[in-house]
């Protein structure tokens, strides 16, 4: 092995990802070249031969962010239209889409609601277009806090559909679905409404 900054071993590698994973602190591993160089790396990284790149956790999303204009307007009539409190509609908007009219999730879901092409077309709307997009969404969300009478449920049938709620008689445990549902009532309980305003 080359004089100067050794390899770590695997061993080092894995026990410093761990460690720092399951403490939440900086982790550090020492490495010592044939030398008797030391070596000091802290946090999980990738090691090449090229290089040692440290993985920094993602940036969190910001929990508030006012919706633009136009989609709290929309938010506010279709909420109105629908019997569905302002907030909860905005939001699923933020949790979906960041309120981005032009996303498009892996599985073709659409829009600021991101409603997929069939529960598109089990409404009659037009996911392609914001206010239909919106409305859509509104109407679904009014659907399933009909047949569940609970938000937490409602929100779940909403990301996991319907009939995963029943068949699970809760929250799905999917670990998407669970991710989904906290963070939508964490933005609720953080403020009447990000932008959308109580109804």
């Amino acid at each position: 092995m080359a004089c100067g900054r050794a390899k770590p071993s695997a061993f080092a590698v894995v026990f410093g990802l761990a460690a720092a994973l399951s403490s939440g602190a900086c982790a550090q591993v020492l490495s010592i070249g044939d030398d008797g160089a030391v070596t000091t790396y802290s946090a999980p990284a990738v090691y090449t031969d090229a290089e040692v790149r440290t993985i920094a956790p993602p940036e969190p999303a910001p929990l508030m962010r006012a919706a633009p204009e136009e989609v709290v307007q929309l938010i506010r009539e279709s909420s109105a239209r629908h019997a569905v409190p302002a907030q909860i509609v905005e939001a699923v908007a933020w949790q979906e889409s960041r309120f981005n009219h032009a996303a498009v999730s892996s599985k073709g879901a659409r829009g600021v609601m991101q409603l997929l092409p069939t529960t598109a077309s089990d409404l009659g709307v037009d996911a392609s277009d914001l206010r239909s997009n919106i409305d859509g969404g509104a109407a679904y969300l009014a659907q399933q806090l009909r047949r569940f009478g609970d938000v937490k449920l409602a929100l779940a049938a909403y990301n996991a559909g319907p009939k995963a709620v029943e068949r699970y008689g809760g929250v799905p445990p999917y670990a998407e679905t669970q991710s989904y549902v906290r963070a939508i009532m964490a933005r609720l309980a953080a403020a009447p409404a990000a932008g959308a305003g109580a109804q």
